[in-house]
């Protein structure tokens, strides 16, 4: 079943604001076994946003308009939606009463702007009518249509409560049961990568996708099927086999990151660590400490960026640094030294660049 996402203000197309809903619902609908099969982000223009709406029902099964659904004189999706598929706005009563129940708490906003929130094209069905930003589901030519608000948390919200179960009961069978899983590679160019994964013979039904994050390179795996455990199948033989290939240069999945990882592994052999670092000024502590209970196994760090630091705080003599500079092997390993003498580590860990 495919669906395509639409998201709409030109707080998006501006580049002001990050289309993190977009993001947060292609990767929902996809882990729930849809295919995203288009994402886009338009301005807030009535006829873009119609013309937009009548294309997607088109190409896809479902669509999900997020945005543009506020009291503002740029909210106009409800406007756009009401004309391109030729139904007149009507009040939700529902909608209505709420707003009016919950006036003495709202000083701000004149009765007429909240009331617009009410007003939803005829065939329209409240996701969320005891909410003022409710959200509603249209169908139409037999395809279901969900419009949520742009606001992240109350989109995330309906996404997850609302358009997921209600989609999970239209076309059931159309939906596929879907395998994915990221691994996370270290010490291993992209190009390598792929050289290695084109050496596998791999079902035509097993896409991979190759995505470069410095100094990492992260492969894709996915797997889907009507059948279950044709996928399951799939899906299992082809983890193996790219284990295979790619060995220990594979160091995570998923979720999985490289603080995560050696804190775990830390933690296993009972070691502590010490960090010293010049050129990255505290960043490798702020990573480690990113991960939760990273104090069990981190001590500290110094960050000396002066050399006259860098001699008072983890003793590097002053002659090391004048025959070998401070950007050398030489000194990251007195670095090292250093921070492990102070603080009593078992492990330590120098930078400097």
């Amino acid at each position: 079943m495919k669906v395509e996402i639409i998201a709409i203000g030109d707080e998006l197309t501006s580049g002001r604001i990050l289309n993190t809903t977009s993001s947060f619902a292609a990767r929902n609908l996809f882990e729930a076994g849809y295919e995203i099969s288009a994402l886009n982000t338009i301005g807030d223009t009535p006829n873009l946003i119609g013309e937009a709406l009548k294309q997607a029902l088109i190409r896809a099964d479902a669509v999900l308009v997020t945005g543009g659904l506020g009291t503002t004189d740029d909210d106009l999706t409800n406007e756009a939606v009401s004309k391109a598929l030729n139904r007149p706005t009507m009040p939700n009563f529902e909608i209505l009463s709420n707003i009016r129940s919950h006036l003495d708490e709202i000083t701000t906003t004149p009765v007429s702007q909240l009331e617009k929130l009410a007003w939803l094209p005829s065939g329209a069905e409240a996701l969320s009518p005891a909410s003022r930003m409710a959200g509603y589901q249209l169908i139409h030519d037999d395809k279901p249509i969900f419009f949520l608000p742009g606001i992240p948390s109350q989109m995330k919200h309906l996404l997850v409560e609302q358009v997921l179960p209600k989609l999970s009961t239209w076309h059931r069978d159309h939906r596929l049961t879907t395998y994915q899983r990221i691994f996370r590679i270290f010490n291993l160019p992209e190009t390598e990568v792929n050289r290695r994964i084109t050496t596998l013979d791999l079902s035509p039904d097993v896409h991979i996708g190759y995505y470069p994050v410095f100094p990492e390179v992260h492969l894709s795996l996915t797997v889907r099927d009507k059948k279950t455990n044709n996928a399951r199948r799939l899906f299992k033989s082809s983890c193996q086999a790219i284990g295979t290939v790619l060995g220990d240069s594979i160091y995570g999945y998923d979720r999985d990151s490289m603080e995560m990882i050696v804190g775990k592994l830390l933690v296993e052999r009972n070691l502590k660590l010490a960090v010293a670092e010049s050129c990255t000024g505290g960043l490798i502590c702020s990573k480690i400490t990113d991960t939760p209970g990273s104090s069990a196994y981190l001590l500290g760090g110094i960050v000396a960026y002066a050399n006259n630091l860098k001699t008072e705080y983890l003793n590097v003599s002053t002659q090391l640094l004048e025959s070998h500079g401070a950007v050398s092997r030489e000194t990251a390993e007195a670095m090292a030294v250093g921070v492990r003498s102070r603080s009593g580590a078992d492990i330590a860990l120098a930078v400097t660049g």
